[in-house]
């Protein structure tokens, strides 16, 4: 398993940005080989996939209730995974959660349920209000 520390979250206001990191620890020789994928979950909610990278293949899944706003890119040598959010909704607000699993190709572009992946970080609050 990967371990992994996620940061960058807070409160803004609706049209604000927010980006987002996640770092893995420095025991992972590499993220690049994986599937890096960012999940949120408000309350009352199932956790849902947001984006994903793979970056062997540098090819993404972005959901479609943030495409065009959220961009996730990761540098694998670093060991950093990001995800820029623009034009904050408030139903973006919910805690967002980096993860990984350790194959990708096709399999990564496509949406996955959190049980797909075996590594997570303990996660960020965004807060978005109006």
């Amino acid at each position: 398993q990967v371990q992994l520390q996620e940061s960058g979250g807070g409160s803004v206001q609706a049209g604000g940005s927010l980006r987002l990191s996640c770092e893995a620890s420095r025991n992972t020789v590499s993220i690049f080989a994986h599937c890096m994928s960012w999940f949120r979950q408000s309350p009352g909610e199932e956790r849902e996939e947001v984006a994903a990278v793979f970056g062997v293949s540098g090819k993404t899944y972005i959901a479609d209730s943030v495409k065009g706003r959220f961009t996730i890119s990761q540098d694998g040598n670093k060991k950093m995974l990001w995800l820029q959010m623009d034009s904050l909704k408030p139903e973006d607000t919910a805690m967002y959660y980096c993860a990984a699993h350790p194959y990708g190709g096709a399999w990564c572009e496509r949406p996955q349920l959190p049980s797909s992946f075996e590594s997570w970080g303990q996660g960020t609050q965004v807060t978005v209000f109006s």
